[in-house]
């Protein structure tokens, strides 16, 4: 258990909880340091065979926490995450906050997210970190980023590229839309639609549990080994996001937010 991840183990399986659930599992600093912490034990811990991710009470995760916004529009920002230098690769080809995400990817075991609620922004690119999304039949998901004036930038597109057709993925990053499970689902963003995805997670995880662990895991690094090289996306994200990160057409995006009024951009 950490301050906003809780974690139990039973016959090979992680049970990896989100608990903030007071603020819809909203990533902030503390939830971003219990992700990276998380992921990096689960790495070094024998016997694991599956991870099962969630989200307590109302949401998966509702993404960037309001107050780090708020904070951006303040003083000019920190990087999704808190780190100004957002180039910096400080967990191989990834950046502190990519490695909230890119670190379930890098798990030697497989990862199904279950979904219910909300996952926007950053929390659906979380949910992009498992091998596996089941989704239940009201989740709702977003690219939210350009709401705030911001990319996505936490590893989500070198992942959204393999799994989305490029139209769909363009059409869903410029507008930032809400789309419901069922599209998910026809975009190739959902495995499956469960009334209970928690428990069918569950289920699915000892099922691959049963299974060889030498198998599982060989399994796992030759499908990772399909992606192309993701470290150029991972990078790019990170120019990109630093670039628009305290500029005055982001300030302005997210002062409209807070103020709930259309923006005023600039060219």
């Amino acid at each position: 258990m950490t301050g906003r991840i809780a974690v139990t183990i039973t016959d090979g399986v992680a049970d990896v909880r989100l608990t903030r659930a007071d603020k819809m599992n909203a990533l902030d600093a503390a939830m971003f340091e219990a992700l990276v912490d998380t992921a990096a034990r689960l790495q070094q811990t024998k016997g694991l065979r599956a991870v099962v991710l969630s989200g307590e009470g109302r949401a998966f995760c509702a993404g960037l926490d309001m107050g780090r916004f708020a904070a951006m529009n303040d003083n000019g920002g920190h990087g999704t995450g808190g780190f100004r230098d957002l180039t910096a690769r400080t967990h191989g080809i990834a950046n502190h906050a990519q490695q909230a995400v890119w670190g379930w990817r890098q798990l030697p075991v497989p990862v199904i997210a279950a979904v219910h609620g909300v996952s926007f922004g950053g929390g659906f690119q979380l949910a992009l970190g498992a091998d596996m999304r089941f989704l239940s039949p009201d989740a709702r998901m977003s690219i939210m980023e350009i709401k705030w004036g911001l990319v996505p930038d936490m590893a989500g597109t070198p992942i959204l590229a393999s799994l989305v057709r490029d139209d769909i993925l363009r059409e869903l990053t410029f507008t930032g839309r809400i789309f419901s499970a069922q599209e998910a689902l026809s975009y190739g963003l959902a495995t499956r639609i469960c009334d209970d995805p928690y428990t069918a997670a569950l289920e699915t995880a000892l099922e691959i549990a049963g299974k060889s662990p030498d198998a599982v895991r060989a399994a796992k690094r030759m499908l990772n080994a399909l992606l192309p090289d993701p470290a150029p996306a991972l990078l790019a994200e990170s120019v990109e996001q630093q670039k628009l990160m305290g500029s005055p057409n982001q300030a302005e995006a997210v002062r409209a937010n807070l103020e709930k009024r259309a923006p005023k951009f600039l060219d």
